[in-house]
């Protein structure tokens, strides 16, 4: 047990275990239980997609790791220790926070956008001026940093966004609806680009409805559907997806079974895997229509996030 040790720090530079631990919450002054025995472990690393309806859940789990609230029931461990157990202000600083209306400043510049987040917990110039290029090269945007936002696409826009995420070296970005205001073609191109900044070793958390676009990809897929985990691709199981209910886990079965969705019969059996079985398949957009996404750099060219400063403690 811990005593008068002071809060724990967030070791940078590396990603870290997150243990939703029957977790439960009702919003202050409401009785319904938002989020009900949800159990959930994110590895170092890994790249998970939250799906389900509006009001399933998503957001507010978002909030419960951020900690704009604590769980009502249950807690949440990071590193195997409760996360209100750690220093505030460098838990903040772990992550990178991706919003679905980009929310950027819009009388500043691209690279003043992304600057301004180093800016808040008082970098210096020389590691703005090494650090803020470097993410707006990881993200295809090093032609547009003197651009204003109004000059720029929706898509351009995420992606600066994601730039500001990532400029702090946020070793967890967590991207709440990262696709909704782009089109679809851009919708692939921000996802691909999540890929490739998880392949350094930055865990992704996605939050999403766009099952057509959790097809296409290979990713860990975790279904909320009114405030409980009903299916987790990591322990197996099967989905359906049905335009009025959302995703919904086909029973367990240990044997081949035929069932009808949509006027089509499906064969199914229990698979280690999750499987979405849909009757039309979108097509994904020629790779000629999606722009190219730059090589990563090095990692040694990356300013480490010791050499940063702390933010300052919040009141």
């Amino acid at each position: 047990e811990r005593k008068d040790e002071g809060p724990l720090k967030v070791a940078h530079g590396q990603a870290h275990t997150i243990e939703f631990r029957h977790v439960s919450f009702i919003y202050p002054g409401t009785e319904r239980k938002v989020l009900d025995d949800v159990n959930l472990v994110i590895r170092p690393g890994e790249t998970l997609v939250l799906v389900g309806l509006n009001g399933a859940g998503k957001t507010t789990l978002l909030k419960l790791l951020t900690r704009l609230y604590d769980p009502t029931e249950g807690v949440i461990l990071l590193d195997g220790r409760d996360i209100r157990e750690y220093d505030t202000s460098a838990l903040y600083n772990m992550y990178g926070i991706v919003f679905q209306d980009f929310r950027l400043i819009p009388k500043m510049s691209v690279y003043d956008n992304v600057a301004f987040a180093m800016r808040v917990i008082g970098a210096s110039e020389k590691e703005i001026k090494k650090r803020v290029p470097y993410v707006l090269t990881l993200v295809g945007l090093q032609d547009k940093a003197n651009n204003m936002p109004n000059e720029i696409s929706g898509g351009e826009q995420q992606r600066v966004a994601l730039a500001r995420a990532l400029v702090n070296n946020a070793n967890t970005i967590i991207a709440d609806e990262p696709t909704g205001n782009v089109d679809p073609e851009m919708s692939y191109e921000i996802v691909e680009l999540l890929d490739r900044i998880n392949e350094n070793g930055t865990t992704i958390i996605m939050v999403t409805h766009e099952h057509e676009l959790v097809k296409q990809f290979d990713h860990r897929i975790v279904v909320i559907d009114n405030g409980e985990v009903v299916s987790d691709m990591a322990n197996g199981g099967v989905l359906h997806y049905d335009s009025k209910t959302g995703y919904q886990p086909v029973p367990n079965v240990t044997e081949m079974k035929t069932i009808t969705l949509h006027n089509v019969n499906v064969s199914y059996e229990n698979s280690p895997v999750t499987q979405i079985i849909e009757t039309e398949v979108p097509v994904r957009p020629s790779s000629s229509n999606v722009p190219v996404i730059p090589d990563l750099p090095e990692m040694e060219d990356i300013v480490e996030a010791e050499e940063l400063p702390k933010a300052p403690e919040l009141s």
